[in-house]
């Protein structure tokens, strides 16, 4: 019998071998192949499933799981090649919340992780539909699934009952559950690459016969780069090109390549996507542009459907240094220079200025890719190759979207850890983005979001390709200063003053030397020297004097780095000294950076070399002072805490819910919600509120406004009707009323006004002084909540005073939030004033974060003002605007 049409998306997984497998919901028309896959199970594997050897079990089973879908009832299944792999079924348990549980694997696929796979999916799925925890039954000596449900990172609880166990697995995805998914999904994923960046055999389909084709160039650098493997090509009519034996067709190759390079026209793409599948090619690298939509998703799907992992298409290539491999797949002029850097990048041009400036720097390159627009491999898989490749000892990144935020931003943190990983931030403008979408085929991301991404990863964020290089020079060479505090040695002043400014507006401090460290200084430079910092050597100063001094300087424990100012004199000249020389010695044996510069030297950056040290030397001050503020700021960020999840005691995220579901089942299209619903979801994450009254005519107005009115001051009556956005724009705000007659002939002032669209006024007390605050929150599709923070009030639009953290905020990033502004001082205590409540700021900052991540309906949030006091905060206004959501879980593990 034919299937009906029934289209069930699927998503693809990588198992623990770096296979790809898809789950899916069952649906009806699944009966006979979830048949099929009981059937062909060994009766061993059948009985440890159904505790019998029974085969009507599994029809049984069949039957149960083809059922149409109901709430708290689901069932997963997981394929390859077309065919059942795995099968994971849960049923709510009548009166609880808790859900019954069975897993089952295909005799060969078993230990390769599917059944972990299924598991995670269905933890997210029931999650989302208020199941708690799972009840599996298993045999005792069935060892293989028990093993499964201890590691998965839950919590987990057995009962033993004769020959059987009794399993409840708590589902609450806390840390130690999304650490032990990411780790799963490293292992997977570094798998997976090892196709690409170590394969045993690569295969170049489309090599142009003459010189000029993108195709050729590549192969000429595969043989040029010395590749280790087995080279192929396939070309309709060549029978060789550049010395490399050449197939007719893909099917046609004596056997299958590990790596297919792809450099054929856009239109063809496809079609030798599907060929290279179904030879059993592992991996494929599109060089190829002008895909359209239609393409790529033909593309996209021929490599999901053979599991092979992608780069590109439009790219520049890949290419691994490493001993043994070899590999340079780029159409790049020149070989990259093997080294310690891993380069990903998403522009190609980009990616050549990065491999010029590092084989020219001498750090060279370990890895190399070139995203292109990024259908499938991206910057968090490349962070994964990173973290697990002991030669990559730095990171550089050029990323203009992003496709899984929150899961590249949990690995960034990790692996900013082990190794700096640096990133030139493109598309800062409207212009820039603009460009970035449509020369990667992607949405570029708003600046705010991104640097907040960057702050929280510890991510090396520089603003040009230049910068980026300057500072990879320093992290790689020298060691990070422990704090900010910098020396300005040079023999002319004029360019230690240029060096101090520089430093200063850097963000880096140029303290004033001690008394002490200040006559030693002078007793062993030339006369006329100075030493408050900047120190003028003057130009007299010999090789042996200058080591010297900044010797004294680096172990005097009054500064954290040496910048080292030199120009060439002729004194210097006559006497035989070379006082890079002088600086070379020191830094060799300085516990803190050294960073030379050189304004008459050509290149913008390069090393100053020793038998055991090397030192960057910069041409412009700017640039050696800006790469020392990096490494700042990387010391900072990697002493300090990782964070935790603060305590918010009790909150009702299931009150919230409801309340958000019934505003959307009036509003199917989303809105800004009314007063009381924002002070209903306000109330379950208890923020505090202005004490309120909704009012509907004068006389409820002047009520409410005698039982909140303080003594101290008046009433406030604000305007609401549906879509209303800026209230005082509108003028729809009256403040400072004393008493009834002034709250009475306020309220007809607004009906009169507002004649046709007014449906009540919000009752308030007049707010008490403190500092006016603004935080909120919008809500992005990649990168979910993003809480924003910083000074209130009518000007805030015009201040702009504001900084970000993506959600969830740990204690850490909450602390970071709120010294982020430029009003932070106002916060501290400024010029005698006591501070506010900074703990209750940071309450309100972690449940703000905790309702947007437990709402992904919430679209925007604007609390503006909240007034900040020593003895409290309060909420003086809120808008929120719904949208319906469908439910995301993005720590669940999934190819894009």
């Amino acid at each position: 019998m034919a299937r009906t049409a029934q289209v069930v998306q699927p998503v693809h997984v990588l198992l623990a071998d770096g296979a790809t497998v898809s789950v899916r919901p069952v649906v009806p028309d699944d009966r006979a192949e979830v048949a099929g896959f009981y059937e062909a199970m060994s009766a061993e594997n059948l009985r440890l499933r159904f505790f019998t050897a029974n085969r009507r079990s599994g029809e049984q089973s069949a039957e149960r799981v083809s059922r149409p879908a109901s709430p708290g009832r689901g069932a997963l299944l997981a394929e390859a090649g077309g065919e059942a792999v795995g099968l994971v079924e849960y049923e709510r348990l009548p009166g609880t919340d808790q859900a019954d549980l069975a897993l089952a694997v295909a005799d060969r696929w078993h230990h390769r992780g599917v059944g972990t796979v299924l598991l995670e999916h269905a933890v997210s799925r029931a999650r989302s539909e208020g199941i708690t925890a799972f009840a599996a039954d298993a045999l005792a000596e069935n060892h293989a699934v028990l093993k499964v449900f201890t590691d998965l990172g839950l919590k987990v609880t057995r009962r033993f009952n004769g020959p059987e166990v009794h399993c409840l697995v708590q589902l609450d995805a806390d840390e130690t559950y999304l650490s032990a998914v990411e780790a799963r999904g490293r292992t997977a994923d570094v798998a997976s690459l090892q196709p690409l960046f170590r394969p045993r055999s690569v295969v170049v389909v489309g090599p142009g016969r003459r010189p000029g084709s993108v195709g050729r160039a590549i192969l000429g650098n595969l043989r040029r780069g010395g590749f280790a493997g087995r080279l192929y090509a396939v070309h309709p009519v060549a029978s060789d090109v550049l010395g490399v034996t050449t197939y007719r067709s893909v099917p046609d190759l004596p056997q299958a390549p590990d790596l297919a390079v792809v450099a054929v026209p856009a239109a063809a793409v496809p079609a030798v996507a599907g060929e290279c599948g179904a030879r059993g090619v592992r991996a494929l690298l599109v060089v190829s542009a002008g895909l359209d939509r239609v393409h790529g998703h033909a593309l996209l799907e021929a490599c999901r459907r053979y599991g092979m992992r992608l780069v590109g298409p439009n790219c520049l290539g890949l290419a691994n240094t490493e001993d043994g491999v070899g590999l340079d797949a780029t159409f790049a002029a020149e070989l990259p220079r093997p080294g310690s850097a891993g380069v990903a990048v998403q522009s190609g041009g980009v990616g050549i200025a990065l491999l010029t400036g590092l084989s020219r720097l001498g750090i060279g390159v370990s890895t190399f890719a070139s995203l292109g627009d990024k259908y499938d491999v991206s910057g968090n898989d490349m962070l994964q190759w990173w973290e697990t490749d002991d030669r990559t000892e730095l990171a550089l990144l050029h990323l203009e979207s992003f496709g899984n935020a929150r899961a590249f931003s949990r690995t960034a943190r990790r692996v900013t850890r082990r190794i700096p990983v640096l990133t030139v931030d493109a598309g800062r403008t409207a212009v820039g983005r603009r460009a970035a979408a449509s020369h990667t085929a992607a949405a570029a991301t708003p600046t705010i979001t991104r640097r907040a991404l960057f702050r929280q990863a510890g991510i090396t964020s520089t603003t040009s390709i230049a910068e980026l290089l300057d500072t990879a020079a320093l992290m790689h060479a020298q060691p990070l200063p422990a704090g900010r505090r910098v020396a300005v040695v040079s023999n002319a002043g004029g360019t230690g003053v240029l060096a101090a400014d520089a430093a200063v507006e850097a963000g880096l401090d140029v303290p004033a030397l001690s008394a002490e460290l200040t006559g030693s200084l002078l007793a062993s430079l030339p006369e006329g020297a100075a030493a408050a910092n900047p120190v003028d050597t003057t130009a007299a100063v010999p090789e042996d004097r200058l080591q010297d001094c900044l010797t004294a300087l680096a172990r005097s424990g009054e500064v954290d780095a040496l910048v080292v100012s030199l120009v060439p004199t002729a004194v210097a000249t006559a006497t035989g000294s070379d006082l890079t020389r002088a600086v070379i010695r020191t830094a060799g044996e300085s516990p803190c950076p050294v960073a030379v510069v050189l304004p008459d030297q050509a290149e913008s950056v390069r090393y100053l070399a020793g038998r055991r040290v090397a030192v960057p030397s910069y041409a412009d001050p700017q640039s050696a002072v800006r790469a020392l503020a990096h490494a700042a700021d990387r010391t900072a960020w990697l002493a300090r805490s990782t964070g935790a999840a603060t305590d918010l005691g009790d909150l009702d995220p299931a009150r919230a819910s409801e309340a958000v579901a019934a505003y959307l089942a009036t509003h199917p299209e989303g809105g800004w919600a009314d007063p009381a619903t924002c002070a209903a979801l306000l109330d379950c994450y208890g923020i505090p509120q202005t004490p309120s009254a909704w009012a509907t005519n004068g006389s409820e107005a002047v009520r409410a406004a005698r039982r909140l009115r303080d003594r101290r001051g008046g009433a406030v009556l604000k305007a609401h009707w549906p879509g209303l956005v800026h209230k005082s724009e509108e003028h729809a705000v009256r403040l400072d009323l004393k008493d009834d007659a002034e709250v009475a002939a306020a309220y007809r002032d607004l009906a009169e006004r507002f004649t046709g669209k007014l449906s009540g006024v919000l009752v308030q007390p007049m707010a008490r002084s403190g500092v006016e605050l603004f935080t909120g929150v919008v809500q992005d599709a990649v990168f979910g909540p993003l809480v924003m923070f910083g000074l209130g009030g009518t000007a805030t639009e015009v201040l702009a005073d504001h900084a970000a953290r993506l959600a969830p905020l740990t204690d850490q990033d909450v602390s970071d939030l709120l010294h982020a502004p430029r009003c932070a001082p106002l916060l501290l205590g400024h010029r005698g004033a006591d501070p506010v409540d900074a703990g209750g700021l940071s309450q309100l900052l972690a449940r703000l974060s905790r309702l947007a991540g437990d709402l992904p309906q919430l679209a925007e949030a604007d609390l503006n003002p909240v007034i900040a006091r020593p003895d409290g905060i309060d909420v003086v206004d809120v808008r929120m605007r719904l949208a319906p959501c469908r439910p995301y879980d993005p720590y669940l593990r999934r190819l894009r």
